[in-house]
């Protein structure tokens, strides 16, 4: 299950002891089970990329029925960089709809540790997003029963407890997210699932009974995520080391129950998703659920993709305004920026190519093809509303602007640079070097006027010239707000009160 963020915990029981629950007789649904043996490889070292160069859709449209069927998911994810294993080659001819295969359910999970996801989260929903638009069904399994656990897949301590009021904030917000973004194809298009559904009723007995019998220890011990935490000088709890038996029953629960039978996650979720895909072998007697993994999101230097200076970037905008969000994709270094826009938008490959080269010839912009992961990026997370909302505040943080700036438009920007309040009566009529001094724009009154004589004091994003302008009623935005600036970076929205 893919966790939310790195935090220490205290050990506690597998789940609940006192439900009473026998785990039924299973039995596959699935229809596709001539699969080969669960063996590892990586797809992109294994064999030569194809080239997919005009077939990718464009973020914003519905993929039509003919794209779907003549294109291969695989195929797709793989030219751009978004896998890093499967479970069995098998996987790439079960995607492919034009060879009568019908199409797969597919589903990543997302433990509640937080209220929202982050960026982190997001190519599990960008990959998710792609099955989606090559007419499979995304399935996305909130772990409202593994997150009383904590994945500790790649984690050097034991996550923190959290109590059922915390987690169930978290999966509302959550679910909202994926809501918003997977809904773009539609209502009908995806499922949203809590695995507490399923877990509340199993006693440890019949879990012990029906699952771990099924289990060998050497092979659970074998996991990288397990050997780690052993090596470690915190080692590794009972309950954390049975973490990929649940996520493995989870993947069982889902291919019996529900006719799913594709497994995804980032790389370090490969030993919970072969735990899954080796219980549906033993206890179900089939082949044909599947495992995919994509590389964790790094940048060029090797270092974690996705933390600001801030803290984690989430995707809620109740944590993360879409202005701030935006931003950070803005200032994406070139060294990084078309591989981001391969692994996470949807553009044509043609055109990721073609702003690439542009990036080579002279004249080119700066930060061109930052702004386009950007807007690419903001959209798809936040919808067209979040994008113009972003693309305004932009706009009004840019010293100099012909955008109207109006008090909600400042009121989005208020979280993101320096704020304070003042009287109303305080504000009328003093003078713009007064309020520089008194808001804490500048330090002094000689700091304002060397700014205003290099021309970079600004009032609602309008020069200030003299040093005798005053502040008149009409200067303060639908009576409630004003901006100052004093060159391009150091701003601050005073308040009226």
């Amino acid at each position: 299950m893919t966790a939310i963020v790195t935090v220490p915990i205290a050990t506690r029981s597998l789940l609940s002891y006192r439900h009473c629950f026998s785990l039924l007789p299973l039995c596959p649904t699935n229809g596709i089970s001539t699969i080969a043996p669960n063996s590892s490889f990586s797809l992109l070292k294994g064999r030569p990329v194809q080239t997919l160069a005009s077939r990718s859709p464009e973020l914003t449209a519905i993929t039509p029925k003919d794209w779907q069927l003549s294109r291969n998911v695989v195929d797709i994810l793989e030219q751009r960089g978004l896998i890093e294993s499967i479970t069995s080659e098998n996987l790439r001819s079960a995607c492919s709809l034009k060879d009568n295969h019908p199409p797969l359910k597919v589903y990543c999970g997302f433990d509640p540790t937080a209220e929202s996801l982050h960026l982190g989260n997001l190519i599990g929903i960008i990959v998710l997003s792609w099955f989606q638009r090559c007419g499979h069904k995304p399935v996305a399994v909130l772990g409202g029963a593994t997150g009383r656990v904590g994945d500790p897949s790649g984690k050097s301590s034991e996550r923190p407890d959290l109590d059922d009021v915390t987690l169930e904030k978290n999966i509302r917000g959550i679910k909202s997210i994926l809501n918003k973004i997977l809904s773009r194809f539609g209502d009908d298009k995806f499922v949203i699932l809590n695995n507490f559904d399923w877990w509340k009723g199993v006693s440890f007995l019949d879990f012990l009974k029906n699952v771990g019998r099924n289990a060998r220890v050497g092979v659970m011990m074998s996991k990288e995520s397990v050997k780690k935490r052993l090596e470690s000088e915190q080692g590794m709890s009972f309950t954390e080391f049975s973490y990929q038996l649940l996520q493995g029953y989870d993947f069982l629960h889902l291919y019996k129950n529900e006719g799913i039978s594709v497994q995804i996650g980032g790389s370090d979720q490969w030993g919970n998703i072969t735990a899954g895909t080796e219980l549906i072998r033993k206890i179900m007697a089939v082949e044909g659920a599947y495992g995919l993994t994509f590389p964790l999101l790094l940048k060029s230097d090797g270092s974690k993709f996705g933390k600001s200076e801030e803290g984690a970037i989430w995707l809620s905008p109740a944590l993360l305004s879409p202005y701030k969000f935006y931003q950070y994709f803005f200032t994406v270094p070139d060294s990084d920026v078309v591989r981001f826009l391969r692994i996470s938008t949807f553009l044509e490959m043609e055109e990721i190519a073609e702003i690439e080269s542009e990036m080579k010839r002279p004249g080119y912009v700066p930060n061109s093809a930052q702004r386009r992961l950007a807007e690419e990026l903001t959209r798809f997370v936040h919808g067209e509303e979040g994008l113009k909302e972003a693309i305004k505040a932009t706009e009004a943080l840019r010293p100099g602007a012909e955008t109207k700036l109006d008090w909600k438009t400042i009121e989005g920007i208020a979280e993101d640079v320096p704020s304070c309040s003042l009287a109303y009566n305080e504000i009328l009529n003093l003078s713009i070097v007064d309020l520089s001094v008194l808001s804490g724009l500048l330090e002094s009154k000689s700091a304002v006027r060397r700014m205003m004589k290099q021309g970079g004091l600004y009032l609602n994003n309008s020069r200030v010239d003299s040093e005798s302008k005053r502040i008149e009623a009409d200067d303060i935005v639908d009576g409630k707000v004003l901006l100052l600036s004093a060159g391009k970076k150091n701003k601050m929205v005073v308040r009226v009160s």
